[in-house]
């Protein structure tokens, strides 16, 4: 349902966005305004209808960059082990040393305000634990019979890595990334409620729970719930579908 709102928000949104109107300012929720509007007059149900796509695609894209580092490093440090496990460790653990907003706010820092700069930060932040799942996969995938028969067949890395590796790794991949789509979206809020975020006027949930929503609180404090309750049940949705897929792809938690 996320998706599909972000896919048709400009069919479910009643107003535009940044559609601004200052008589209508700090209504209560209306037949004209289902969610009420905020300061600056902006219809929030449109907001938040509209928010819908800034986060999915923040979080995928987010996910799908992760998801292309932990394959390339979890996969070659699993198979290869030795020397080059021991670097893509150590990397790992140096990144996952930085508390995680720290490293997000001075990466953000050093680059213009954007969406895909934003994406970009959280998936580098998001590979380092993927990239432990990946490998841990890759190793044990790597110590079956069946890579020790192609080896012995005369099969390159490249094709052991293609037709053994990937296919074992794929499971506990896409379980992981599922959930980490819940991570992403917290992560892109904080930002844009600490002002690193998607600037504006693109609509943020985050940024919906920034200063003006604290300075109405009193006056409008539904201009809180709703980005928060969002952000809820979106985090709590793909959680809930990580845990699914786990079930469905892992045979073993199967009844």
């Amino acid at each position: 349902m996320l998706v599909l709102v972000a896919l048709c928000a400009p069919l479910l949104a009643p107003y535009g966005y940044s559609e601004t109107n200052i008589v209508s300012q700090l209504q209560d929720p209306s037949r004209e305004h289902l969610f009420g509007t905020d300061n600056l007059g902006r219809d929030v149900f449109s907001r938040i209808v509209y928010g819908a796509r800034v986060e999915v695609l923040v979080s995928l894209g987010a996910v799908l960059i992760a998801g292309a580092i932990a394959v390339v490093l979890g996969t070659l440090s699993g198979y290869a082990g030795g020397w080059v496990d021991l670097i893509v460790q150590r990397f790992v653990d140096v990144q996952m040393a930085f508390p995680g907003l720290i490293l997000l706010i001075t990466i953000l820092s050093m680059f213009e305000p954007g969406m895909w700069q934003v994406t970009i930060a959280v998936g580098i932040l998001l590979a380092p634990a993927a990239i432990r799942v990946v490998r841990s996969a890759a190793l044990s995938a790597a110590q079956m019979p069946y890579v020790e028969a192609a080896h012995s067949s005369g099969a390159t890395h490249t094709r052991v890595v293609l037709r053994h590796i990937l296919p074992n790794v794929f499971a506990p991949t896409m379980v992981t990334l599922t959930t980490m789509f819940g991570l992403a979206i917290l992560l892109e809020a904080t930002l844009s409620f600490l002002g690193y975020g998607v600037p504006p006027p693109e609509p943020s949930w985050g940024s919906m729970l920034g200063p003006d929503a604290r300075r109405d609180m009193l006056r409008a404090p539904l201009l809180s719930i709703w980005p928060g309750l969002a952000i809820f049940l979106a985090v709590y949705s793909f959680n809930v579908l990580g845990d699914s897929l786990r079930d469905v792809l892992d045979p073993r938690l199967r009844v």
